[in-house]
């Protein structure tokens, strides 16, 4: 078991399964707070890194292409220090983050983890329902409809056009760009038959945002609906799976671990039997 425990948050490595739980101090990131704790399979990994600087560095998570609906979402532009899958590490633990970031890559070579795209999410997503106020509204996801509606902050087209509300079957596609320069922030959602995408601001399937950095927790209500949207067009709605059945199947992995390194699981029957339990993801 490979640990890291700072001010920042916990992440622990068993072979298995890389457990993240954020710190619970002011200087925690409210993303990282509202999305808890995360378990993430080892097939969902691309790599582990220790990037040092003058005060300590920091733990980098990369995933695979396609495995997380959160990275999916975000695109890479959620930097620190809302990044769940980002650690701050003090200048006295850099020996103990670069062990830790050997052992991953280690652990992934050992078993050869694909590192291509994934088919389909190995990670379930923020759990619905969740919420976020930014910037000229409030956006509402419950897991089958997004409700927008609008503060004092909105535009007139906005205002006039009222509350929205559409089915997670009315959309094709979410969108979430941060704050940068003197662009807005915005949360777009694409809804099947509408014409030429509008200016955030004026845009009634937009939630937009000049002021917050991160737009709040919206970037979790973006994951949450794409966890929820077909990758493609020949694909089904991937749905995340009920947090129960995550956690018995994160046991299980932990289990078969133990009885691979004790030698009742041989090799094959170690990756057959986990691989059939990583498909009910």
């Amino acid at each position: 078991m490979a640990e890291m425990i700072t001010p920042d948050g916990s992440w622990a490595f068993n072979g298995e399964v890389l457990r993240i739980v954020p710190g619970s101090g002011r200087d925690v990131h409210e993303v990282r707070k509202v999305l808890g704790e995360v378990a993430i399979p080892l097939e969902a990994i691309a790599t582990a890194t220790f990037e040092p600087a003058r005060k300590g560095g920091h733990l980098r998570l990369r995933l695979r292409k396609g495995a997380d609906p959160l990275t999916d979402a975000v695109a890479g532009a959620l930097t620190a220090p809302a990044d769940p899958y980002r650690l701050a590490v003090p200048k006295g633990s850099t020996g103990a983050a670069e062990y830790f970031a050997d052992e991953v890559r280690d652990t992934l070579q050992l078993w050869q983890t694909p590192g291509g795209p994934c088919e389909t999410y190995l990670l379930p997503g923020p759990s619905a329902p969740v919420s976020a106020t930014a910037g000229d509204g409030t956006v509402t996801f419950d897991g089958e409809r997004v409700r927008l509606e609008w503060t004092l902050f909105a535009s007139s087209a906005k205002e006039k056009a009222g509350p929205q509300e559409f089915a997670i079957a009315d959309l094709t596609g979410v969108e979430w760009t941060p704050l940068a320069g003197a662009g807005y922030g915005s949360l777009r959602f694409r809804v099947k038959g509408e014409g030429a995408a509008k200016q955030a601001q004026e845009d009634p399937h937009c939630l937009s945002w000049g002021i917050q950095k991160f737009g709040g927790t919206t970037a979790l209500v973006a994951a949450a609906v794409l966890a929820r949207l077909p990758k493609d067009k020949d694909q089904p709605a991937v749905e995340a799976a009920p947090q129960a059945d995550q956690d018995v199947i994160i046991r299980r992995l932990g289990e078969l671990g133990e009885l691979h390194r004790s030698g009742v699981l041989t090799d094959e029957e170690f990756v057959n039997a986990k691989q059939a339990i990583l498909r009910r993801l």
